[in-house]
C-alpha cells in the first residue's frame, strides 16, 4: 500500500486554512495543522481529522520556523497564513505595515526555505501560495496587504522557474471576497453587486482550487488562479 501523502497548511485555524486542511484530509493526505496562538482550535480540528498533527510556531520568527520544520518532509506546502491591518496609507502605522509584511512575505519565505530542501532532494513537491485579488489589482486601505500579496505572486512566479528542474511546482491562488474572519465586518450584501456570480465565495471554493493546483495540475506551474466570482478579470 502506498504511503500517505503529507501536507503542511499554515494558518490552519483560519477559515481558508481549515477548509484546505479538511479538503486534503478527505482526499487521503496526512495534514500538519499549523497555528500560532489558537492552540485550542487547532487541537479541536486535530480531534476531528484522524490523520493529522498540530504544529505551533510564529511564522514571522525565523528561528522558530527553522527549529520546528528542520526535519519535516511534506509532499505539499500550502502557504496560507496571513493577516490584515487595513488603514488608509496616510494613517498607517509602521507596525501595521511590518506585521502584514512579516507574516505574508517573510513567513512564506521562512517556511518555504525550511521545507524546499527536502523537496529538492526528493525531486518532487508542490507549493501553493494563498495570495489575494488585492495583490493583482490593489485595494483602498490595503497598501500593506496588497504589497504583501503582490510580493507572494511575484515570489511564486520566480521560484517556479528555479525549481521546475527538480519536478517541484509552485502556484498561487488569488481569492476575492470569501466568507472568513477577515470579511465578517464588511457589508457583503452591498459588495455582492460587484460580483458577476452574485455571491460571496466560501472557504471550500478556495480549498478545492488549492487542492487542484497542488495535487492534480501536474503540468501547471508559475500560475495564479483568480477565485473571485468574476469580480476581478
Amino acid at each position: 500500500m502506498p504511503s500517505r501523502k503529507k501536507v503542511l497548511v499554515t494558518g490552519s485555524t483560519g477559515a481558508i486554512g481549515e477548509a484546505c486542511a479538511r479538503y486534503f484530509h478527505s482526499n487521503g493526505y496526512f495534514v500538519y495543522l499549523h497555528y500560532r496562538s489558537q492552540e485550542v482550535k487547532a487541537n479541536e480540528l486535530k480531534s476531528e481529522l484522524e490523520n493529522s498533527e498540530t504544529i505551533g510556531f510564529d511564522i514571522s520568527n525565523r528561528e522558530e520556523v527553522y527549529a520546528k520544520l528542520e526535519n519535516l518532509e511534506v509532499d505539499v506546502l500550502v502557504n496560507n497564513a496571513g493577516i490584515t491591518k487595513d488603514k488608509l496609507f496616510f494613517w498607517m502605522e509602521d507596525s501595521d505595515w511590518n506585521d502584514v509584511i512579516d507574516t505574508s512575505v517573510n513567513g512564506t519565505y521562512y517556511v518555504t526555505k525550511a521545507l524546499i530542501k527536502n523537496m529538492i532532494s526528493n525531486k518532487k513537491g508542490s507549493i501553493v501560495n494563498v495570495a489575494s485579488v488585492s495583490g493583482l489589482v490593489g485595494n483602498v486601505g490595503q497598501t500593506n496587504y496588497s504589497a504583501a500579496k503582490g510580493a507572494m505572486i511575484a515570489f511564486t512566479k520566480a521560484l517556479s522557474l528555479e525549481v521546475a528542474r527538480y519536478k517541484i511546482r509552485v502556484n498561487a491562488v488569488a481569492p476575492g471576497l470569501i466568507e472568513s474572519e477577515m470579511t465578517k465586518e464588511l457589508d457583503l450584501k452591498e459588495m455582492k453587486k460587484s460580483i458577476p456570480l452574485k455571491r460571496v465565495g466560501k472557504p471550500e471554493d478556495v480549498a478545492e482550487c488549492v487542492f487542484f493546483l497542488a495535487d492534480k495540475a501536474s503540468y501547471v506551474t508559475g500560475e495564479v488562479l483568480n477565485i473571485s466570482g468574476g469580480m476581478v478579470r
